[in-house]
């Protein structure tokens, strides 16, 4: 039967030594860029036809946003769909015609406009927006702080234990894994909007940037 000697004892007291902690860190920031999708949807018995609406009206609502002072790189197609439409009566598919989709994707750099861009493109024939985003330019400035936050927040949880357990920490951890960031930002789904309902009051709120972390400490008896 193996016995160990002092070293393995030694070893293997080290080893489990250990005092685990996760850590988070969390800021609340003022957002400085918006998103928005805004979309043309037409419907017509006729494909060409239903085609050739959409891309008058999306053309004009692009036009009308580039005029606001929205750059024309800042305006971008992120949905286009040409979908066939039928009625169901007496257990019978009628076709009707055709719905046509197209998705615009909105950079706004200056908050105060959202409104103003929203109102603009209905106003011109957007019939559909949605997902009002918000985020930062800096969010990875502010994610290193949150980050650090977190290391200090498992150090401090690490150090209550310790002298919790009267032994004595290494104040260095001997492993910390990042967990990954999170941005929770205000977000705003689908919402209908009218033609001429006057000015569309879009409040960014903050965003949440949080950062977590998971720590290794040794520590060691007061005695030895």
């Amino acid at each position: 039967m193996y016995m160990p000697n002092a070293g393995d004892r030694n070893n293997l007291r080290k080893r489990n030594n250990i005092i685990k902690v996760n850590g988070e860190g969390e800021i609340a920031v003022q957002p400085d860029t918006a998103t928005v999708n805004l979309g043309v949807v037409t419907h017509s018995k006729e494909l060409m036809e239903a085609q050739q609406q959409n891309s008058i009206i999306a053309t004009q609502v692009i036009h009308s946003l580039i005029a606001l002072g929205i750059d024309k790189n800042q305006i971008k197609t992120v949905d286009f769909r040409i979908e066939p439409e039928y009625d169901f009566s007496s257990g019978k598919q009628i076709f009707q015609g055709y719905k046509i989709t197209h998705i615009l994707q909105v950079k706004i750099d200056d908050l105060s406009l959202i409104g103003k861009v929203v109102d603009t493109a209905i106003d011109n024939g957007a019939n559909h927006a949605a997902n009002v985003h918000f985020t930062s330019r800096y969010k990875d400035a502010f994610y290193q702080q949150a980050l650090a936050m977190a290391l200090n927040n498992a150090s401090n949880k690490a150090k209550t234990i310790a002298d919790t357990l009267g032994v004595t920490l290494n104040p260095v951890p001997i492993l910390v894994v990042e967990g990954g960031d999170s941005i929770q930002p205000f977000e705003s789904q689908h919402v209908a909007f009218a033609k001429g309902a006057g000015s569309t009051p879009i409040q960014p709120g903050q965003l949440l940037i949080r950062a977590s972390i998971s720590t290794e400490y040794r520590y060691h008896s007061i005695n030895g």
